[in-house]
């Protein structure tokens, strides 16, 4: 499963596989035909708990900046 954000006019894409005996999700950002990994992942028991923690830390990362 797959889901789409634009924040702060960037793209990324939160995408969640099963994993051992929950779900992990891993966050990509796209630029035009190009993506790019950013070493966000989250792992919890169900996939929304997954996506939901990986946007997370992603929005915590961009307030950084």
């Amino acid at each position: 499963m797959a889901k789409q954000l634009e924040l702060k006019g960037r793209n990324f894409w939160i995408l969640s596989e099963p994993h051992e005996s929950g779900w992990k999700a891993s966050v990509l950002e796209t630029k035009g035909p190009d993506q790019e990994a950013l070493g966000i992942e989250a792992t919890a028991e169900t996939r929304g708990a997954a996506d939901d923690a990986a946007e997370r830390k992603l929005r915590r990362l961009l307030q950084a900046y």
